[in-house]
Protein backbone atom coordinates (compact mmCIF):
# COMPACT_ATOMS: atom_id res chain seq x y z
CA UNK A 1 0.00 0.00 0.00
CA UNK A 2 1.61 3.36 -1.16
CA UNK A 3 1.33 6.35 1.44
CA UNK A 4 0.23 9.58 -0.85
CA UNK A 5 1.24 11.34 2.73
CA UNK A 6 4.02 11.33 5.26
CA UNK A 7 4.07 11.71 9.25
CA UNK A 8 4.75 15.31 8.74
CA UNK A 9 2.08 15.65 6.46
CA UNK A 10 -0.18 15.00 9.67
CA UNK A 11 1.65 16.25 12.30
CA UNK A 12 0.99 19.77 10.15
CA UNK A 13 -2.95 18.72 9.91
CA UNK A 14 -3.20 18.26 13.71
CA UNK A 15 -1.67 21.62 14.24
CA UNK A 16 -3.85 23.63 12.00
CA UNK A 17 -6.75 21.92 13.62
CA UNK A 18 -5.11 22.52 17.21
CA UNK A 19 -5.18 26.65 16.05
CA UNK A 20 -8.24 26.30 14.54
CA UNK A 21 -9.87 25.76 17.67
CA UNK A 22 -7.84 27.71 19.71
CA UNK A 23 -8.79 30.47 16.96
CA UNK A 24 -12.63 29.40 17.58
CA UNK A 25 -12.19 29.97 21.29
CA UNK A 26 -10.00 33.37 21.30
CA UNK A 27 -12.78 34.91 18.96
CA UNK A 28 -15.57 33.86 21.42
CA UNK A 29 -17.09 31.59 18.96
CA UNK A 30 -19.50 29.77 21.43
CA UNK A 31 -22.72 27.47 21.22
CA UNK A 32 -23.94 24.08 19.80
CA UNK A 33 -22.12 24.65 16.37
CA UNK A 34 -18.84 25.30 18.31
CA UNK A 35 -19.09 22.47 20.38
CA UNK A 36 -19.71 19.97 17.25
CA UNK A 37 -16.74 21.52 15.43
CA UNK A 38 -14.57 21.02 18.42
CA UNK A 39 -15.97 17.43 18.78
CA UNK A 40 -15.16 17.10 15.01
CA UNK A 41 -11.58 18.54 14.88
CA UNK A 42 -10.88 15.96 18.19
CA UNK A 43 -12.34 13.04 16.35
CA UNK A 44 -9.86 13.76 13.08
CA UNK A 45 -6.98 14.31 15.30
CA UNK A 46 -7.96 11.12 17.30
CA UNK A 47 -8.10 9.20 14.22
CA UNK A 48 -5.30 10.67 13.02
CA UNK A 49 -3.47 9.91 16.15
CA UNK A 50 -4.82 6.05 16.37
CA UNK A 51 -4.09 5.07 12.58
CA UNK A 52 -0.37 6.87 12.42
CA UNK A 53 1.10 7.36 15.46
CA UNK A 54 -0.01 4.58 17.44
CA UNK A 55 0.32 2.59 14.07
CA UNK A 56 -2.53 0.59 14.26
CA UNK A 57 -3.56 0.80 10.61
CA UNK A 58 -2.53 -2.65 9.23
CA UNK A 59 -3.83 -4.46 12.55
CA UNK A 60 -6.95 -6.86 13.55
CA UNK A 61 -10.16 -5.97 13.19
CA UNK A 62 -10.39 -6.32 17.10
CA UNK A 63 -8.13 -3.78 18.08
CA UNK A 64 -9.33 -1.80 15.67
CA UNK A 65 -13.05 -2.01 16.89
CA UNK A 66 -11.35 -1.49 19.78
CA UNK A 67 -9.57 2.22 19.30
CA UNK A 68 -11.79 3.61 17.43
CA UNK A 69 -14.97 2.50 19.58
CA UNK A 70 -13.06 4.01 22.78
CA UNK A 71 -12.46 7.57 20.36
CA UNK A 72 -16.42 7.79 19.12
CA UNK A 73 -17.70 6.27 22.92
CA UNK A 74 -15.72 9.11 24.37
CA UNK A 75 -16.62 11.97 21.56
CA UNK A 76 -20.55 10.74 22.06
CA UNK A 77 -20.20 10.77 25.66
CA UNK A 78 -19.39 14.54 25.81
CA UNK A 79 -21.74 15.59 22.87
CA UNK A 80 -25.24 13.54 25.27
CA UNK A 81 -23.45 15.90 28.38
CA UNK A 82 -22.99 18.98 26.39
CA UNK A 83 -26.42 19.12 25.17
CA UNK A 84 -28.11 17.84 28.52
CA UNK A 85 -26.67 20.95 29.84
CA UNK A 86 -28.30 23.12 27.62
Amino acid sequence: MKAYYNIHTIWLVMMLLTLSTYALGDIGFSGVVAVLILLSTAAIKGVFIIRDFMELKGVSLLWRVIMYGWLGTVCLAIAITYFISI
